[in-house]
């Protein structure tokens, strides 16, 4: 009888098996190891081994297909195997037993299916002619003999009953004895009764104190006797709880609604029974008894709120501050313009105001001053852009906004979005309309939801190579070099549409009542205002001259600002001069009163769109200025404004000018006041948008926070951080909260409420420096903010909950927080003002002191005479001996020799 064979493997674990056999080092032709055969098993003649799913493709034996139960085996040709073994050498599943098939006498090779893994694999292969013969032509074996050796048993299993044994005691009973519990205690028996006489006696209730009669009841208290210690037993109980189920149905009879009304009057006393009533004895001690109880209630109904819910308010304080697992901003996505050959950084972000999921970027070449002089002419073949990115696609941008030259700040229109206004490096202001394009980008899929329903993509989406061009949007308009700005134009913003200004910085209506005015501070120390309403010309031009000046309209740029090409000049220009020098500060940032701009709502601008599908014109096509009926000025406007300085100054000063007295000229007012509070360049200056007088500048190492109309210093000034600040922006829905980006690549999230001394938290967003921060509120359960980094990479990031909502009190705690330091700064400077006040007043005492003369008696006076006298007889004693006139043994006085 041959021995047992081993147990079979997995399909699974053979397949394993032979990948790992591939991976092992393949011994060279000389070098042929004999392959493992089955002569330990008593079949030396059975080569197991492994065919994959391509191998059995090759061969036709696929396993339940060309091999099954009834026909587990295949001949294949022996130069069929010998051919893959040519052809994939190691890689052929054959190449175990490749000695065997060369050596193989015969023609056909069996190969037979191994269905039960007997010899290990999936596979094996009948090595010799005998071998193949007798399993072909196997002895058939009658039916009788198959039945008996089916049902012979090796090992017949034998039931024997268990037999009784006397118990033994192995210490049990004594453990359960232990675990069982006892009464240890005598149980106490109470007996309550009452006399006969007071069965169904008449009842009165009243109050009273229960401490002041006897008799009453009495609580007893429970309390922890230390002479007295329980011992706890535990004991394992085991219990099976099934519950009870009861089916029950009931029918309820619907009763018919009716209206009914009644009417009724109080039912008062009489003058005679209220008179006895106010009179009685029994109001004057129920009076008596409840007046100090009243007052009492009343007294917690001022201190406390019974109808407050502490549970409720605690749970949202703990949510807020307590729970640490969900005040980490989480990455969202982030894009990174692939396309661009050169190496470029984000200076600018902006989110779209009405569409979801759409920002807008500058970007500009990261090379110096000196680098961008010498590769001028590399660069001016280079397009400079800003980028229009999607969370449906962070490869590709929507839209590219093509500009003369680096574009460093840039914003959208309040009263029209698809009007955008930047300003680059060169000094010039440039003007965008994508009203063409609106359609496209209103139609992206922003992710999300995925409906089955297909959405409407850009065409340059969906035709990328075709319709490449319509990618680039031309600008429309571009200001003058020669009168604008001469160097980088460092803040833009839109005036709003409630008010315009005049050359004078005279405010005045909007009759147009859209933003039609923009603002702009440079590098050049100055601050221009611009207005891109098409002047009216009082002296009428001849038709040869107008036709000269008009110019040709390219066919891809709206019409919409083409009377400012590269002629539009600013309406006002100012300066911020330093006082007694003639040197000007230069400014980087500027903070207007007017800051809470409301954009339009979705339905306005899509109803906008549909106008212009319509053949209608937008509000700025044929725009003009109004100088028909003159415009009605608006008075007690504040045109005052906040300036931060290149220097790490901050200066409040006046758009408005004033004549001079003896040039009859108008020139910029003098600043109002200037604080030397950042040690470097203010790069944030930006108002609160819960109160319009608190402002945040970021500048350097520390921040500062501001209050319009205290001109004693800032409310909050930062300790220096580790590192250099770069950016930073309020929260846009909690009001003590802001965010700040530092230069490695750290940003700091700042909680008034919790600290006011040091970031609340510290988050790493990436490895270089942080260019611009930029928050969008979606809706009011989800937020995001936009960090741009230095290496051009614009990372969103989702903004928990905790960072997003703010408590039920907390715009009022944090106004309550800076009332509370514009008194302390009122305090400090009244301080300031008393100890000035006593410095003078002690200076004045030391001079006065000085100067005192005293008015002496007359006895002092003769006193100090004759002292004088016999100072004056002892010098001349002195000068005579030294003389020799007289000797000292005489001891003579100068009377007795006269």
């Amino acid at each position: 009888m041959a021995p047992k064979s081993q147990k079979p493997k997995s399909p699974k674990h053979a397949r394993k098996q032979g990948a790992q056999d591939k991976r092992k080092q393949v011994p060279s032709d000389n070098e042929e190891e004999m392959p493992a055969s089955m002569q330990s098993l008593g079949h030396p003649e059975i080569f197991p081994l492994v065919l994959t799913t391509k191998t059995q493709e090759i061969f036709n034996c696929r396993i339940n297909e060309d091999v099954t139960d009834e026909k587990p085996y295949k001949l294949l040709k022996k130069d069929d195997i010998i051919e893959d073994l040519n052809n994939r050498a190691a890689v052929s599943d054959f190449y175990p037993v490749k000695k065997i098939i060369r050596e193989y006498p015969g023609a056909e090779i069996l190969l037979v299916y191994d269905k039960d893994f007997k010899y290990g694999l999936n596979f094996y292969i009948i090595g010799t002619e005998e071998g193949k013969e007798s399993y072909l032509n196997a002895p058939e074996v009658p039916e009788e003999h198959e039945e008996y050796k089916e049902h012979v048993i090796e090992d017949v299993y034998v039931y024997k009953p268990p037999a009784s044994k006397p118990w033994v005691s192995l210490g049990s009973e004594k453990e359960i004895e232990d675990e069982s519990v006892k009464e240890s205690e005598k149980q106490i028996t109470y007996m309550i009764s009452r006399k006969r006489r007071e069965f169904g006696a008449p009842i009165h209730f009243s109050d009273h104190n229960a401490s002041s009669i006897k008799g009453t009841y009495s609580e007893c208290t429970a309390y922890q006797d230390k002479n007295f210690t329980v011992k706890k037993l535990e004991k394992d109980v085991a219990m099976q709880a099934v519950p009870k189920i009861n089916h029950i149905s009931t029918q309820t009879k619907w009763a018919y609604p009716k209206n009914a009304a009644t009417q009724y009057y109080p039912r008062e006393f009489s003058e005679e029974e209220k008179e006895a009533i106010g009179q009685s004895k029994s109001l004057a001690d129920f009076l008596n008894n409840v007046c100090i109880s009243v007052e009492i209630a009343l007294q917690q109904n001022e201190i406390m709120n019974t109808f407050f819910d502490d549970w409720k308010y605690l749970a949202e304080e703990e949510s807020s501050f307590g729970d640490k697992s969900d005040t980490y901003l989480k990455q969202y996505q982030s894009f990174t313009d692939l396309h661009s050959l050169t190496e470029k950084t984000i200076t600018c972000v902006s989110w779209h105001p009405t569409i979801f999921g759409l920002i807008a970027v500058s970007v500009a070449v990261r090379l110096s001053f000196e680098e961008r002089v010498h590769f001028s002419g590399k660069l001016l073949l280079q397009p400079s852009l800003i980028l229009f990115w999607s969370f449906s696609d962070p490869i590709h941008p929507q839209l590219m906004l093509e500009s003369p030259d680096d574009i460093f700040c840039f914003k959208f229109c309040p009263s029209d979005p698809n009007i955008i206004a930047g300003g680059c490096i060169n000094g010039q202001i440039v003007l965008w309309d994508i009203t063409a394009h609106a359609d496209r980008i209103e139609n992206i899929k922003t992710g999300g939801s995925r409906p089955k329903k297909p959405t409407l993509k850009p065409i340059f989406l969906l035709e990328p190579n075709s319709n490449k061009e319509t990618m680039y949007i031309r600008h429309c308009a571009v200001s003058s070099i020669e009168n604008g700005h001469k160097k980088v134009i460092t803040d833009i913003h839109w005036l709003s549409d409630t008010f315009e200004i005049n050359r004078t910085g005279a405010v005045f209506e909007n009759r147009n009542e859209i933003c039609c005015q923009l603002v702009t501070c440079s590098a050049d120390c100055t601050i221009c205002f611009w207005d891109i309403r098409q002047q009216k010309v009082t002296t009428p031009q001849p038709a040869e001259k107008k036709k000269e000046e008009t110019i040709e309209k390219p066919l891809d740029v709206p019409s919409t600002f083409l009377h400012l090409d590269l002629s539009w000049k600013p309406l006002s220009k100012i300066r911020l001069s330093k006082g007694e020098t003639s040197l000007d500060h230069c400014p980087t940032k500027i903070s207007l009163n007017e800051d809470h701009l409301i954009y339009k709502s979705q339905e306005k601008v899509l109803a906008q769109g549909k106008a212009m599908k319509a053949g209608e014109l937008g509000a700025y096509h044929n725009l003009e200025t109004e100088t028909s009926n003159p415009l009605k000025p608006i008075e007690e406007f504040c045109t005052k404004f906040f300036v931060g300085i290149e220097e790490g100054e901050v200066t409040y000063t006046d758009w408005k000018m004033e004549r001079d007295p003896d040039t009859g000229r108008f020139t910029t007012k003098k600043p109002v006041n200037l604080y030397t509070v950042h040690d470097g360049a203010v790069h944030t200056l930006q108002r609160s948008p819960f109160y319009k007088d608190i402002i945040l500048t970021i500048g350097g190492w520390n921040v500062a926070i501001w209050k319009e109309g205290i001109m004693t210093g800032p409310l909050l000034q930062s300790c220096c951080a580790p590192k250099r600040y770069t950016s930073g922006h309020w929260s846009l829905t909690r009001p003590g909260v802001f965010y700040i980006g530092r230069e490695d690549g750290y940003i700091d999230i700042w909680d008034l409420l919790e600290k006011t001394h040091e970031p609340a938290q510290s988050q790493n967003i990436c490895i270089t420096m942080i260019t611009y921060i930029k928050p969008w509120a979606v809706s009011a359960k989800q937020q995001f903010i936009a960090i741009a980094d230095y290496y051009g990479t614009l990372h969103i990031l989702e903004i928990p909950w905790t960072l997003s909502h703010p408590s039920s009190n907390e715009v009022a705690s944090v106004s309550h927080y800076f009332e509370r330091e514009v008194k302390h700064l009122e305090y400090v400077e009244e301080r300031r003002k008393v100890r000035e006040q006593e410095k003078k007043q002690m200076a004045m005492d030391a001079d006065r002191q000085k100067s005192k003369t005293y008015k002496k008696s007359k006895e002092q006076v003769d006193a100090e005479l004759k002292l004088d006298y016999e100072s004056y007889l002892e010098l001349e004693k002195t000068d005579l001996i030294n003389l020799g006139l007289v000797r000292v043994s005489e001891q003579v006085s100068y009377i007795d020799m006269m």
